[in-house]
């Protein structure tokens, strides 16, 4: 039954991140996106703000949609986690405000939680981390 609670809080989590990156956060987020981010995909700050918006939309909904599934998407939501935390670092580094991160603390904070997503995902869809179901 934890799990279950675990894997509908980590929903939740997504799709309102991935909303707030579509709509009332979406100016903040862009000028958060690291410069070596827009010339390695070869497009803007918005596009890559949409995209990982669309991208925690899909995985929220997934871990909904497809019990059955449930490792694999837990596997992609911790992939996902991984692959914007150079972002987040940069942000640390570079002091930028986004929303709900401010201040200097707020975004070394944000860094601190960024591993414990990823166990949270991987612990609430019984991925490897821990044991049981």
């Amino acid at each position: 039954m934890t799990r279950i609670i675990v894997r509908w809080a980590l929903a939740a989590l997504l799709v309102t991140a991935g909303a707030s990156h579509l709509t009332w956060g979406r100016r903040g987020y862009r000028i958060v996106v690291p410069d070596w981010a827009t010339r390695l995909f070869h497009t803007d700050e918005d596009t890559i703000v949409v995209a990982s918006g669309v991208v925690e939309l899909m995985l929220g909904g997934a871990l909904v949609a497809l019990p059955a599934e449930r490792r694999r998407v837990g596997w992609a939501v911790a992939a996902f986690f991984v692959a914007v935390f150079p972002g987040n670092v940069y942000q640390w580094r570079t002091r930028r405000p986004a929303p709900m991160l401010r201040t200097d603390r707020a975004r070394f904070v944000r860094l601190l939680l960024q591993p414990l997503l990823v166990v949270w995902a991987l612990w609430g869809t019984s991925g490897t981390v821990g044991r049981g179901r």
